[in-house]
């Protein structure tokens, strides 16, 4: 049973590439692959972009050329006729003209303007053709979102919502209990904070605020912060003034330790010689991150947009609530909007620290409901005989 994969990017090995035991993955071109090279290639000599690479990423025809009995996809729609599913993490299709949506930040996107897209009923037409066996929400807020577009597109709705389905990733367990970290809780308290896009994260309000308590209280802790610390403009509108400050906290902090960027496996390792993980983002569409926190046997402490709630509760971790729309999105849109935010996100991680230095052993008992959490909600081996079933099940529609 091959099943053919357009790229082997991150998402792509945590959904999909070789999860499902004695199925053979392979990799797949088209002609959208080859569209998106020209693009790039126009973009280098232009200096600037001029073509998003976006369309070209997230759609597929080949043309049925590819031997394979099923392609499985990322965020990705196909044209052709082969048999098809996709794993998605916000919205399908994935098109440039939905993803620069305007949005009201009353609480509200509006896809009105989407009607009159050529491309998107062209594409909502591929997605509820039956080559299209299945569309996989990554978690219960994606999947709402999704039905909350489909509103707008009545006449595809009933047909697509009926090959959606909501399935959490897989994440492994890497400590089966918090004793086998042997990581003390009377000596200093380590902090882990993992991801590329520093300040939308929540870095910058990380180091401010720790810095505050370590300051002000002596408190025993340190943190460990893994980032290329890329200015992204996305949510929290970055200067590189706000990233010289912040390169020279960490250059000038003894209890900081930095690294621009480690293989998985190092992070891992890392997250094991940890106690409390940090995720308090803006914006995400989910937080692989957690997982592996969690899995590590580390409580994290994120805000509550998008998936986290699904994935993060006071019980094996801690929350921070802000402002959101009805997509589960953080109202980000205005300077005082982010002030806000930036101002929660603040305010919560230092009561979080008092309440962890008053009582060290609140550690302990969200690490082992973490570890719980991970074993109960993300098994491999589940998810792994969920896809076979959903695989065998289309290629079987195919053969009928």
């Amino acid at each position: 049973m091959p099943i053919g994969y357009k790229f082997d990017a991150y998402p792509e090995k945590r959904n999909i590439i070789n999860i499902v035991p004695d199925v053979e993955y392979k990799k797949v071109r088209d002609i959208f692959i080859l569209k998106q090279r020209l693009a790039s290639l126009f973009n280098r000599l232009a200096n600037r972009q001029i073509f998003s690479l976006i369309d070209s990423y997230n759609q597929f025809y080949d043309f049925d050329l590819n031997r394979v009995s099923l392609l499985h996809f990322f965020n990705t729609i196909s044209y052709g006729s082969t048999p098809w599913i996709t794993t998605f993490e916000t919205f399908l299709p994935r098109l440039s003209c939905l993803l620069s949506c305007p949005s009201d930040r009353n609480l509200e996107l509006d896809f009105s303007a989407l009607k009159s897209e050529t491309k998107m009923h062209k594409a909502f037409q591929a997605l509820s053709r039956d080559a299209c066996r299945r569309i996989i929400a990554m978690s219960d807020c994606n999947a709402n979102m999704q039905k909350k577009l489909l509103k707008e597109f009545s006449e595809y709705q009933e047909n697509i919502e009926s090959k959606l389905i909501v399935m959490h990733p897989p994440q492994r367990v890497f400590v089966s209990k918090y004793a086998d970290k042997d990581l003390s809780l009377d000596d200093k308290i380590t902090f882990m904070f993992v991801g590329s896009s520093f300040f939308r994260k929540g870095g910058q309000e990380i180091i401010q605020t720790l810095k505050n308590l370590k300051d002000k209280y002596n408190y025993n802790l340190e943190l460990t912060v893994v980032s290329s610390l890329n200015i992204d403009n996305y949510a929290t509108k970055e200067t590189p003034s706000d990233l010289e400050k912040v390169k020279h906290l960490i250059e000038h902090s003894d209890w900081i330790n930095y690294f621009p960027q480690l293989p998985n496996h190092e992070v891992i390792e890392l997250m094991k010689k940890s106690h409390i993980g940090l995720l308090p983002t803006y914006a995400d569409t989910y937080g692989y991150s957690v997982l592996e926190f969690q899995a590590a046997g580390c409580p994290v402490i994120t805000t509550n947009v998008r998936a986290l709630p699904e994935i993060n509760n006071d019980r094996v971790g801690w929350t921070i609530a802000v402002p959101k729309n009805s997509l589960g999105e953080a109202i980000y849109t205005t300077k005082e909007d982010r002030y806000v935010i930036s101002k929660l996100i603040c305010e919560r991680i230092e009561q979080v620290v008092h309440e962890i230095f008053a009582n060290r052993a609140i550690i302990l008992e969200k690490s082992q409901n973490s570890i719980s959490r991970i074993i109960e909600h993300h098994s491999i081996d589940r998810y792994a005989a969920k896809l076979r079933n959903i695989y065998l099940e289309a290629i079987g529609a195919d053969k009928t």
